[in-house]
C-alpha cells in the first residue's frame, strides 16, 4: 500500500510516517502543497493523508483539484480547525474522512485501515438492482445501458443504498457509512447528496428506484 503524506510539520510528519511505516505502508512524505497535489496526481497512491494549513495550497484545494479530475482516491484529512463546520467543510469538499488535531496515533491508523479496506474490492464486482447496473472495480454506473456519472461520494452513496436494497437506511446510517462521521453534524447533509444522487439516477426514468422513507430515511429498491 503507498501512502502520501502531504504535512509541513516537520516534528509531526515523521511521528506520523513512522508508526505507518512499522505497519508495512510505504509512506511519501511532501510538505508543501501545491508539490504534494502534483504528486498525488503522477502517482497511484492507495491514500492521501493531508493537512489543511499548507504552504503554496491549502489542503482542501488539493481535495477539490483531485475531486475535479476525476480522482477517486481515499482522502484523510488532518486539521488543527476541528470545529463542526470545519469538518462538514472537509466531506463537502470531496475527503472521505476528517480528524482533527492533536489527535492519538491509534486512532489515525485504524482511520487509515478503514478507509484502505473500503478500497479493497470484495467478492462482489458488480451489483445490479432493476435496470441499474453498479460496476465496483470501475466505479461505473449504468441504468437501462445509459452511463450515469456521479461523483466519488455519490457513488459510494449508490454502492451503500445498493448493498442493502429494499432496506431502510437511516440518516444516521448512512453519515457513518459514507462520511464516517458518528455524531449528527445538525445538517441537511445527507438530503442534500440523496436528492442529487436521486437526481442522476431516477430524473430520467419513469420508474424510481430511490425513495424516501418518511422520517426514517431512504431505501433503494426495485420499482
Amino acid at each position: 500500500m503507498n501512502l502520501l503524506l502531504i504535512e509541513d510539520d516537520v516534528q509531526l510528519a515523521p511521528e506520523i510516517a513512522a508508526p505507518l511505516s512499522a505497519q508495512g505502508y510505504e509512506v511519501t512524505r511532501i510538505t508543501d502543497g501545491e508539490a504534494g497535489l502534483e504528486a498525488a496526481r503522477a502517482r497511484d497512491y492507495d491514500l492521501v493523508i493531508t493537512d489543511r494549513m499548507l504552504p503554496s495550497l491549502e489542503g482542501l484545494e488539493i481535495v477539490r483539484a483531485l475531486r475535479a479530475s476525476g480522482d477517486q482516491v481515499p482522502i484523510l484529512v488532518l486539521s488543527a480547525l476541528d470545529t463542526v463546520d470545519d469538518r462538514v467543510l472537509g466531506l463537502r469538499a470531496g475527503s472521505d474522512d476528517y480528524l482533527g488535531k492533536p489527535f492519538a496515533l491509534e486512532e489515525l491508523l485504524a482511520r487509515v485501515e478503514s478507509l484502505l479496506r473500503r478500497r479493497q474490492p470484495g467478492g462482489e464486482t458488480t451489483l445490479r438492482i432493476d435496470d441499474l447496473e453498479i460496476d465496483l472495480l470501475a466505479h461505473r454506473v449504468n441504468r437501462a445501458g445509459r452511463e450515469i456519472s456521479l461523483t466519488g461520494r455519490e457513488f459510494r452513496l449508490l454502492e451503500y443504498l445498493a448493498r442493502h436494497a429494499g432496506q431502510v437506511v437511516t440518516r444516521s446510517m448512512l453519515l457513518e457509512a459514507v462520511w464516517d462521521i458518528r455524531f449528527d453534524p445538525q445538517t441537511n447533509l445527507v438530503d442534500v447528496h440523496v436528492s442529487r444522487l436521486r437526481q442522476a439516477v431516477d430524473r430520467d426514468f419513469e420508474r424510481p428506484l430511490i425513495h424516501t422513507v418518511r422520517g426514517v430515511g431512504y431505501m433503494l429498491r426495485a420499482a
